[in-house]
């Protein structure tokens, strides 16, 4: 088995304070990790569920994936995170099996982890972020 848990759910928000604040009131979530990924464009808020995360994301800049997500389609699920052992051994097998990739190769992530993007047109609609801790 090459998912080894389920890393984070990921949330594209228009206003980062916001959803932050959402979480926060209803449900007593706490930021557990914040962070600018500047190579894709956004900021993250993560908040700790058990062992895994909700991540609230917001684009920094207009051509961002995520700021392109928001134009198309507005706030809501963006993608889902797996945890897996070897980011560049999932990757391959995905490629071996035919599936449909964005990264071609694994590439730094946030927390220092590694990650790879599942296209979601090869992934029955969700896109799929491969994490390796």
């Amino acid at each position: 088995m090459l998912l080894t848990e389920i890393d984070h759910v990921a949330i594209a928000v228009n206003d980062l304070e916001a959803a932050i604040d959402y979480y926060k009131q209803t449900f007593g979530a706490e930021v557990d990790h914040r962070e600018v990924v500047e190579s894709d464009g956004v900021e993250e808020a993560l908040l700790k569920v058990a062992e895994s995360y909700i991540q609230l994301l917001t684009p920094t800049r207009d051509d961002s994936p995520v700021a392109k997500y928001l134009e198309k389609k507005g706030e809501g699920l963006h993608h889902i995170g797996y945890r897996v052992s070897s980011c560049a051994e999932a990757l391959q097998a995905i490629k071996d099996q035919g599936g449909r990739v964005i990264d071609e190769e694994p590439r730094p992530g946030s927390r220092n982890t590694t990650v790879a993007f599942v296209h979601p047109k090869g992934a029955f609609g969700t896109l799929i972020e491969l994490v390796e801790e």
